[in-house]
């Protein structure tokens, strides 16, 4: 797991200083200068070395949602929706200790439910949700998760989003799962601009290497989740910054 507080891997803003401090800092009039500059490579030049840098700094990135199989893969996405992954866990540890399978979650009943993920936003819905794709788990695919995007996608309180996130991390597939942070990252650096979260998943399809696509909604959510802040970039911070045409809003170092 990337979060600081799990397992004894560094957690992922630590690399990125790591990575940072390793070269010549950054200096403020530097990154002055460089403010609202485009790199002077090419798209697919500059995309290759994005992802062949955040690749080194992290070759095997990792969902921060905490689950034991599919099926609480994709319940832990669906309680995600307008939720911080750290309070998705916190409530889904005694949630999916009492129901790992879908069958299980259909006898807690949605009430219980709904006060196993009282922490996390939209609850009723949320609760309404998983015990109603529970149920369609196990009325149309004998209680297991599907590999297909139309039959994830016909599941209550699944969309896209949810779909490719499951598909990637579930079963490997080369999927990216446009969040907010990826939205913002990929139009800040200008790899893959567009208005709508599918216009940019089909913009980072176009341009992401097949051999970086399987990691890399993973790679730029982290970067957006630590690094790419909406309201403050760690631009001093950035391992890519040198690749980055966004003008940066702050200078200032991280706290």
């Amino acid at each position: 797991m990337h979060s600081c507080a799990q397992g004894d891997r560094p957690c992922y803003i630590g690399r990125m200083r790591a990575a940072t401090t390793k070269g010549p800092k950054t200096r403020p009039h530097e990154t002055e200068k460089r403010r609202g500059r485009r790199p002077r490579t090419g798209l697919s030049e500059r995309v290759e070395a994005i992802f062949a840098r955040l690749a080194a700094l992290d070759p095997e990135p990792r969902t921060e949602l905490e689950h034991l199989n599919p099926f609480t893969l994709l319940v832990a996405v669906v309680l995600s929706a307008q939720a911080t992954d750290a309070g998705v866990n916190k409530a889904t540890k005694t949630l999916f200790a009492k129901a790992d399978i879908p069958q299980k979650m259909v006898a807690l009943g949605e009430e219980s439910v709904r006060d196993a993920i009282k922490t996390v936003g939209l609850l009723r819905t949320k609760a309404r949700n998983v015990i109603a794709l529970s149920n369609l788990l196990i009325e149309r695919h004998g209680g297991e998760v599907p590999r297909s995007r139309e039959a994830l996608e016909a599941l209550p309180g699944v969309g896209r989003k949810t779909a490719n996130v499951v598909l990637n991390v579930a079963f490997g597939e080369s999927t990216i799962a446009v969040d907010t942070h990826i939205f913002r990252v990929a139009n800040r650096l200008g790899i893959a601009p567009g208005r709508t979260p599918l216009e940019v998943e089909q913009g980072l399809e176009r341009v992401v290497p097949p051999r970086y696509r399987r990691h890399a909604h993973h790679w730029l959510i982290l970067h957006g989740r630590y690094i790419c802040l909406a309201r403050k970039p760690r631009c001093p911070s950035c391992p890519i910054a040198d690749l980055c045409p966004f003008e940066p809003k702050t200078r200032a170092q991280d706290g």
